[in-house]
């Protein structure tokens, strides 16, 4: 079994090596030679580790059980993220080694969380990169394993399982495998629709297809100190604005549009309630703030753009919003607690689940009322299972249990009880800026190194929605 563990995790690691090659053609195209061996010599190691692991493992077959899944997905984002540190300790760009891991863990969590303060001084390659991590991250590096490695057989609908979020775990096809590439033709072609606009819209090619796999991944890494307020763009914030919406809705409703299957769009509770809560957040805010920029639009637009930033868990910025009015920055801040949909590369605490214990609120509410009636919580105009609140409040104690150990440990380094508190909510729902000396206009260079480990856990945690890694800690767990 450790053996097959290994053999999947190296396999991951040679997946992530070969996709160097994006930054290493940007090496050659912008003319950052010196920085050509760090992308180049861990993408080489990979390939000898996957060959020999191809000749040794040739007749074995691949299976997994439910344990050993759970410790291929969990190993699979700590070697992948100590993998993607490589270009940046080897170029440079981030000597220290707690730094460079951070930043990785924050690029494949989709956190967006940086310790740089000066981005535009890194060679555009390790840019891209960044953002690429995001890319990987946001749909998930094991989904894509299983995608383009059927060897995975019977351990491929365990290991998407452990990875993917939301409540309920389920196929669109009858194959994993073929689900699993259906779900990345999605991506990879709202990535290439997003590219070519912002490419119209005024970016180059490179920023496009960065600010590209930073949007899809819901991350929120950028090539520029000011995020995409440096663009000063009405037309790249929508654009932006309106692939995070997609990339914050769950991919399966793309699969539905093409299958045509429009009754289950439309009776979809998780999606109208995603719609009614994004609504009512960006028309608040735009009302609140209008007299502050002047106009509807003008306020509508910053509005959007910051309120489906945080909501998705991307982390752009396009203004300051701890600026704003103290109404606004409450609105905000409650989307910290949201999320995107179930499915989606939005990380959080997922809209789903909100709905779930909204409707479970309303059936004790009619219990008090009709001591004797039976009452259900109907998901998508179905009866819910009742099984499914029961998960939805397990995962409210632990996801803020950790929320408060993270926030007691952030204030032992001496930061403030705000500073604290949206930091630690901000990594473990994968968000990435939070409030006071964590905003938008700040970075996490300043954390002590003890805060960062910390915090690269919670962000691994939150990415796999918490039970994955914390199950370890379960005595259940190690029992034979």
């Amino acid at each position: 079994m450790l053996y097959t563990i290994v053999r999947i995790v190296v396999y991951i690691l040679g997946l992530i090596g070969t996709t160097f090659i994006i930054p290493l053609l940007t090496c050659i195209f912008c003319k950052e030679y010196s920085v050509i061996p760090s992308f180049l010599i861990p993408m080489v190691s990979s390939w000898v580790l996957v060959l020999i692991f191809v000749l040794t493992g040739k007749n074995k077959k691949t299976t997994l059980n439910i344990r050993s899944s759970f410790l291929v997905v969990f190993f699979a984002w700590i070697f992948a993220s100590l993998f993607g540190a490589l270009p940046f300790l080897i170029s440079g760009a981030i000597p220290d080694f707690t730094n460079a891991f951070f930043e990785s863990v924050s690029g494949f969590t989709t956190t967006g969380a940086t310790i740089l303060s000066d981005i535009e001084s890194l060679p555009r390659s390790i840019n891209l990169w960044r953002c690429q991590t995001h890319w990987l991250g946001g749909m998930g590096i094991v989904v894509l394993t299983v995608a383009l490695l059927p060897l995975l057989g019977i351990g491929g609908f365990q290991l998407i399982k452990a990875e993917t979020t939301g409540p309920e775990k389920g196929k669109l096809t009858p194959k994993i495998t073929t689900t699993a590439k259906v779900l990345w033709f999605i991506y990879f072609a709202f990535t290439v629709i997003e590219t070519v606009a912002l490419m119209i819209a005024g970016m180059d090619f490179i920023d496009a297809l960065s600010h590209s796999f930073s949007t899809l991944g819901t991350g929120g890494f950028s090539t520029r100190n000011n995020s995409i307020a440096s663009f000063n763009s009405p037309a790249i914030e929508t654009i932006c604005s309106v692939f995070m919406t997609f990339a914050a809705i769950n991919f399966s409703m793309y699969y539905l549009v093409f299958k045509r299957k429009w009754n289950e769009i439309f009776s979809n509770t998780e999606l109208k309630t995603f719609f009614g809560m994004l609504l009512f957040a960006v028309l608040s805010i735009t009302l609140i703030e209008l007299k502050s920029y002047g106009s509807f639009f003008s306020s509508l637009r910053y509005a959007y753009f910051q309120v489906i930033s945080i909501f998705s868990t991307t982390g752009f910025s396009s203004c300051d919003y701890t600026n704003w009015k103290p109404a606004a920055q409450v609105i905000i801040f409650a989307l910290f607690f949201i999320g995107g949909c179930s499915g989606s590369t939005s990380g959080g605490f997922k809209v789903v689940r909100w709905s779930i214990l909204f409707k479970q609120m309303q059936n004790e509410v009619k219990k008090m009322l009709h001591p004797h009636g039976l009452f259900s919580i109907r998901l998508n105009k179905a009866v819910g299972r009742k099984d499914i609140v029961f998960s939805v409040a397990a995962f409210v104690f632990i996801y803020f249990f950790i929320i408060i150990i993270t926030t007691f440990l952030t204030s032992l380094s001496g930061l403030d009880l705000m500073t604290s508190f949206s930091g630690a909510v901000s990594m473990v729902g994968n968000v990435g800026p939070g409030f006071n000396l964590l905003g938008p206009s700040y970075n996490c260079g300043f954390l002590a190194p003890f805060v960062k480990w910390w915090y690269c856990i919670v962000m691994i945690a939150g990415r796999l929605e918490l039970y994955t890694v914390f199950i370890f800690l379960s005595r259940e767990y190690w029992k034979k």
